[in-house]
């Protein structure tokens, strides 16, 4: 299942210059997600994330992997119809075991690559994992919960 930006809108209510995944690539329910954002000098993270020495944050690639763990947990409920799942919103209760482990530049494609680890009704806890050119750059543990909005 492949995801282009607009129907990433449809499942996830963050819109520029806060939407982070550029698409979707691979989507096994209950399981896994594989989706990417290409990193520009125009994002607008770099006018002060460092000028003469622009770094993606890590905080930014943590709320990247959120978004994509939201859509993997939105996809995954075969139970919710297009109408339900539009009043319901993921929100992120924790974020455990964070590494940044190389720095992400204008360029880089970051490919983000989420799995479950567990799904208790609504609450899921998930694996993330941020690649450059198959180079783990960051790695988190993600628990959220669906709820209504």
């Amino acid at each position: 299942m492949i995801l282009d930006v607009m129907e990433i809108q449809k499942i996830i209510p963050h819109r520029y210059p806060f939407l982070l995944l550029d698409r979707v690539t691979e989507v096994v329910k209950n399981e896994s997600l594989v989706g990417y954002k290409n990193v520009t000098i125009g994002d607008h993270v770099f006018q002060g994330h460092f000028p003469g020495h622009p770094i993606y944050p890590g905080v930014m690639i943590l709320e990247g992997m959120a978004q994509a763990g939201g859509i993997l947990a939105f996809q995954s409920m075969d139970d919710m119809t297009e109408e339900q799942a539009a009043n319901k919103v993921v929100y992120f209760m924790s974020i455990d075991k964070a590494k940044f482990r190389h720095p992400v530049r204008p360029g880089d494609r970051l490919e983000y690559r989420i799995s479950v680890i567990k799904r208790k009704g609504s609450i899921w806890m998930l694996n993330g994992e941020a690649y450059v050119d198959n180079v783990l750059v960051s790695e988190a543990e993600l628990k959220a919960m669906i709820v209504d909005k």
